[in-house]
């Protein structure tokens, strides 16, 4: 199976559905789909309106593997099932998308003008359950807002560090040092995180694969570099808070950049759409999606 998806990553058109908002970004993500915060009440009740959000959106005729490669989901997301199915199961054995898990606690408080990842004592055995629940690789988010070029150096060395751990338990970890794109330096910055990234996947032994997940860069195809280096299976971008109209058009300048977006997937979905339209509109941004990935 690994095989088979590793193939597909590595080689397959389309793009990554991220599907991973976690505690503190769900009570948002409902809000955006019409579900205000006074109309459930604990986390419990939160989690189950979040998944029957996700569900909705697997379980869609647009969410295929025609357009979509693989999926990112929560914790939480991981352990329920859809259609009776261990999600990862579902997506793989019903979709043929291959499952990621979202592993990071979070961003620690900013210092140097970044936010590393908070301490994830619990991540061994939460990599054996990964692997239980047939997940194929991982992801773990950090912030960079301003061009520290020392800064900057932890947070990639961070990001290798936990990325070996996730290798060693027989997974891919998608390797995410984000760039604020509201940064005023943001160009510097990614100047400054290329140089790091290529200097720890030079470091990589040869049986040592990485993907990559970055903000869209200030300069067209900037990335050209780690798209094509040979430890890299793939390089995805998130929207970062751009509209999904925003985020696709710049995507169509960075030959190779695939998607891997959440909010601009989701954008215009609503609780309140019938089945139908719901459908048509997840559809039409699914394929806006992909043909910007494929440009």
């Amino acid at each position: 199976m690994q095989k088979e998806q590793l193939e597909r990553m590595k080689n397959g058109q389309g793009f990554i559905a991220a599907l991973d908002q976690s505690g503190g970004s769900t009570p948002t993500a409902l809000q955006l789909y019409g579900i205000a915060s006074d109309t459930y009440s604990g986390e419990e009740e939160m989690y189950d309106l979040v998944h029957e959000m996700r569900t909705r959106l697997m379980t869609s005729p647009a969410f295929s593997s025609d357009s979509i490669l693989g999926a990112i989901l929560f914790e939480q997301t991981m352990d329920r099932k859809v259609e009776d199915l261990y999600t990862a199961d579902y997506l793989w054995e019903k979709k043929g998308i291959v499952p990621f898990l979202k592993i990071d606690k979070g961003l620690a408080e900013e210092t140097n003008g970044v936010q590393l990842m908070k301490p994830n004592p619990d991540l061994d055995e939460l990599l054996k359950r990964a692997n239980e629940r047939h997940i194929f690789g991982t992801k773990m988010r950090s912030l960079i807002k301003e061009a520290n070029p020392e800064a900057i150096k932890k947070v990639v060395d961070q990001q290798f560090e936990v990325g070996k751990q996730i290798i060693a338990a027989g997974l891919v970890p998608i390797i995410e040092p984000e760039v604020d794109i509201n940064s005023t330096d943001k160009e510097k910055s990614e100047s400054l995180l290329k140089d790091e990234i290529l200097t720890q996947l030079d470091a990589l032994s040869e049986s040592d694969n990485v993907m990559l997940k970055l903000s869209i860069p200030t300069i067209d195809n900037f990335y050209k570099e780690l798209i094509d280096h040979p430890r890299v299976i793939r390089v995805v971008a998130l929207s970062g808070g751009y509209t999904r109209e925003k985020a696709n058009e710049a995507l169509t300048h960075n030959h190779g950049l695939i998607a891997s977006f959440s909010r601009a997937l989701s954008e215009g979905l609503s609780v309140s759409q019938s089945d139908e339209d719901f459908n048509a509109l997840l559809k039409e941004s699914i394929k806006q999606i992909y043909d910007a990935s494929i440009a």
